[in-house]
């Protein structure tokens, strides 16, 4: 029978990001000096590859409305501090993009190993481009893992940032292909109390268990 190859231990939404801490192109960190604040971790293959630079130059697109939404971004390879001062310096002065918040040297494969990073089938040494969103508690609450081939859409998290604010915030959830503005899901009645009175609640019901609202 032929042995499997083992399997990545993944975090678990709900329950407490891994802590860890780490150098970084800004110095050490740990992933608790960040409490108060969301958290999006990624992960990208390698340095100095083509689509990893395309991901850098769109995640530093994107780094001050990230940071307008109370978000830390934070990047991490299984490269040396050098190699991504290097590769830092080179997408700035080839491709004119200042990358504006730290990435994670995780040459003895720590964090990655801690997040599920590494894939025997994708790669050994590599990590596979994969998104974390911690929530200013710790706590793991969304999580988005990409083959090493595929770039990642920027916009989709952005949009699932401002979703879970906005589950937080209201304590509503949102619908399929909710946009920031888009009506959103009340929560389905916990008892036929609640039940027999959802429909003359306010909201648009389309039966008693799915009912929309604006905020």
């Amino acid at each position: 029978m032929e042995e499997q190859e083992p399997c990545a231990t993944m975090p678990v939404l709900g329950n407490k990001a891994p802590e860890f801490e780490a150098p970084t192109t800004m110095g050490p960190i740990k992933l608790s000096d960040y409490i108060g604040k969301w958290v999006v971790l990624f992960s990208h293959p390698a340095d100095f590859t083509p689509v990893c630079t395309t991901e850098f130059m769109a995640f530093s697109a994107v780094a001050g409305e990230l940071e307008a939404l109370n978000v830390q971004l934070i990047g991490l390879s299984i490269d040396s501090v050098h190699s991504h001062l290097a590769w830092v310096r080179n997408v700035q002065e080839k491709m004119g993009v200042t990358i504006p918040f730290p990435i994670i040297a995780d040459l003895n494969m720590k964090v990655a190993k801690a997040y599920g990073m590494i894939h025997p089938g994708q790669s050994d040494t590599a990590t596979i481009r994969t998104v974390f969103f911690i929530d200013p508690e710790g706590i793991m609450r969304a999580m988005l893992y990409y083959p090493l081939s595929n770039g990642r859409y920027i916009p989709e998290i952005i949009r699932l940032v401002k979703s879970l604010q906005t589950t937080d915030r209201y304590g509503v959830a949102t619908p399929a292909n909710w946009q920031p503005g888009d009506k959103v899901v009340v929560p389905s009645p916990k008892n036929a109390k609640e039940m027999a009175r959802r429909l003359d609640e306010g909201y648009e019901c389309r039966d008693w268990y799915l009912c929309f609202k604006e905020i």
